[in-house]
């Protein structure tokens, strides 16, 4: 099973596919940043990260795909962006036709630290913990993508059993 967990931005996107193996253990099979240039028109902006995304997506092949929801900070205008993007991620992930689940930042956070209010080092020194890797996966979007990733394959692994 592999999953494709992704960080939504307009800015930078973390995103990270990460497999499951038959004895429960996981992998990092890739993860990264799509990032797009600042002073850019919008729609050019949202049109890249549409096309990158859909490239990774042919790329990897991935069986399901999670993203964070957005979360609502006191900066409007970039909640604004960011759902811009996100909103173009989701039209990527259902146009290849992927189950698609969404988590909020605490239910990640819950998942990979066992805390729904962990700080951000904790979670990614889980998740390098989590998938047996030297060092904590850089930039820290790409280890948020990881982190979605392995929150959705840690809450669908009873569905999948039965």
């Amino acid at each position: 099973m592999l999953v494709l967990g992704i960080d939504p931005g307009t800015a930078t996107t973390g995103y990270g596919f990460v497999r499951e193996h038959a004895n429960g253990d996981l992998e990092a099979a890739a993860y990264g940043v799509i990032t797009t240039p600042a002073r850019t028109p919008m729609a050019v902006r949202l049109n890249q990260l549409y096309d990158e995304m859909t490239a990774l997506i042919a790329r990897h092949q991935p069986d399901a795909a999670a993203i964070e929801t957005l979360f609502f900070g006191r900066n409007v205008t970039t909640a604004i962006t960011v759902a811009q993007g996100r909103g173009v991620l989701l039209l990527a992930l259902a146009q290849a036709g992927l189950p698609i689940r969404e988590y909020k930042p605490s239910e990640i956070k819950q998942a990979i630290a066992g805390y729904g209010n962990a700080d951000k080092w904790q979670v990614q020194e889980m998740i390098r913990q989590l998938l047996n890797l030297d060092e904590i996966p850089r930039p820290d979007d790409a280890a948020d993508g990881l982190g979605v990733a392995i929150t959705d394959i840690n809450s669908t692994r009873y569905e999948r059993m039965t």
